[in-house]
């Protein structure tokens, strides 16, 4: 046989060898996706019900997702506006499942798990699997997610739809498809219409593509999409403005030190080398997103005071991808694993202190349901009840029993008949005469309040000053709870039983 004729033979025996197959991802990712979630979810059910009380805010969406969604639209006409798609959200979810206090809260759970996930994928796509692994697991562990994961409030939802808005933005960038940009747009708007502050993330994410130097085409579509949620917003942050009032109580001292913190070690974290994948660095992304919307609110406030941590609550995604990153960068670097377990054990301890406080009913900064209990305690049927200022007569609206057998005395509409949070009240001349029919009235301060200066609120404390003397006050968490007792010997100003303080008003979000 010719060697033409075996050639072909060989060519037929011999195999081409073939290239290696890539592992899959997909054990990664999920891993990524769902020890982040089930953590969360875990964080978030310990100590869930908090013995059962339930603060001031909470109290307001409870009452509210009880009404029907015309009335919460009503509702907010006069006031809450900026939440009014969360209440409407949470009296569906009411309907099905019952109006208790865990179906309250739940929501919050998932959806803060919902956002564990995302901040893992962020990491994964940006810096790896191990990054990602560990951003998420921060993100869930850090004291401010934990807290407000358990809150009846919109913060735990506008914190997983920026997170997902931000997944879809760093995918878009990579994919440029025009309907990754749609979905981005709708998941930012939506994040902004449960809280119209979620648009500080928009603008994180613009700075983002700036300092990342990504193509002009890229650009044109983020600003098309950012100028879609604008326009959707606009109609909602014009018609809130005129409801400013509402954020009257922010006048108190910023508290920045946690907030400080996190933002320190979070740049901190981004001077080490935290890995490069794709077009958007990590630090690009999580500096903006971390620091941004912080300052931005802070310079706000040197106009009208508008900052509370919890407004700016998704800037904990920003900490926890840098935190995450930073650890997986660290592992990397070190030949042995046990200076990163004696780190891990350190931090986990640490931990512990403020995830016990946050379970407990003063880690709130009032209790509605201690106000409600002290307040059905030291009333007898028949007595007054008055509000210092009317405005807080949410602080006992959760529990109708608490005040059943008492005489709200400045009330003249309910709040649901007036669409209103705490109802229409008296005039002043009219709530001191009724005052002066009663012999006892049980009189409810929120505490660290400043005096409102309306009419009713003057004829309230003149009434009580001239006419009434205090027999016993009693303290709870956010408020002060005093009986006052008819002193038919009218009481000069300034005696030993006439009431110097004053109280505000300003419905707390």
């Amino acid at each position: 046989m010719s060697l033409d004729e075996r050639v072909p033979t060989v060519a037929r025996t011999v195999s081409l060898p073939v290239p290696a197959r890539r592992p899959s991802a997909s054990p990664a990712k999920a891993v990524v996706v769902v020890a982040p979630l089930v953590l969360t979810i875990a964080l978030g059910l310990w100590g869930i019900r908090r013995r059962n009380t339930m603060w001031g805010d909470e109290s307001v969406t409870y009452q509210l997702a009880h009404r029907d969604l015309s009335q919460i639209w009503h509702t907010a006409q006069h006031a809450d506006l900026v939440h009014a798609l969360y209440y409407a959200v949470m009296h569906e979810i009411f309907g099905l499942f019952g109006g208790g206090l865990l179906t309250l809260r739940l929501p919050s759970v998932l959806a803060m798990s919902v956002a564990a996930s995302g901040v893992g994928l962020l990491g994964l796509r940006l810096a790896g699997p191990r990054a990602g692994l560990l951003a998420g697991l921060v993100f869930a562990l850090l004291p401010q997610v934990q807290k407000y994961a358990q809150e009846g409030r919109s913060y735990a939802m506008v914190c997983a739809l920026v997170a997902w808005a931000t997944y879809a933005l760093v995918v878009s960038v990579q994919r440029r498809a025009r309907w990754r940009w749609v979905v981005y747009g709708s998941t930012m708007l939506l994040a902004c219409l449960f809280h119209e502050f979620a648009v500080l993330a928009l603008v994180a994410h613009g700075v983002t593509l700036v300092v990342s130097r990504v193509p002009g085409a890229v650009l044109r579509a983020w600003s098309a999409a950012a100028a879609g949620v604008v326009a959707g917003l606009l109609p909602l942050a014009i018609h809130s403005a005129g409801q400013s009032g509402q954020v009257s109580w922010i006048g108190e001292p910023v508290r920045l030190r946690g907030v400080l913190v996190v933002v320190v070690l979070g740049v901190a974290c981004a001077r080490a080398s935290l890995g490069a994948r794709g077009p958007v660095r990590l630090a690009a992304l999580a500096v903006p997103i971390l620091v941004l919307p912080t300052f931005l609110l802070l310079i706000a406030s040197l106009v009208k005071p508008i900052f509370v941590d919890r407004y700016v609550l998704f800037s904990s995604i920003g900490g926890a991808l840098l935190l995450g990153a930073w650890m997986d960068s660290f592992h990397r670097r070190q030949r042995s694993s046990r200076i990163a377990w004696i780190a891990a054990v350190a931090v986990l301890a640490a931990l512990v202190p403020p995830s016990l406080s946050l379970r407990t009913p003063q880690s709130r900064s009032n209790d509605a349901t201690a106000i409600g209990a002290t307040v059905r305690k030291e009333g007898r049927p028949g007595d007054g009840l008055l509000y210092l200022a009317g405005q807080h007569r949410i602080l006992t609206a959760a529990n109708p029993e608490d005040t059943r057998f008492l005489t709200d005395l400045a009330l003249a509409q309910d709040p649901v008949s007036t669409d209103t949070l705490a109802g229409v009240e008296l005039p002043a001349q009219e709530i001191a005469a009724r005052m002066l029919e009663f012999d006892r009235i049980v009189v409810v301060r929120a505490a660290g309040a400043h005096a409102w200066a309306n009419p009713q609120e003057e004829a309230k404390r003149s009434t009580l000053r001239r006419h009434f003397r205090a027999h016993g006050t009693t303290r709870v968490n956010g408020a002060r709870v005093t009986v006052y007792v008819r002193d038919h010997a009218p009481v000069s100003k300034g005696s030993p039983g006439s009431d110097r303080e004053g109280a505000s008003g300003g419905v707390m979000r």
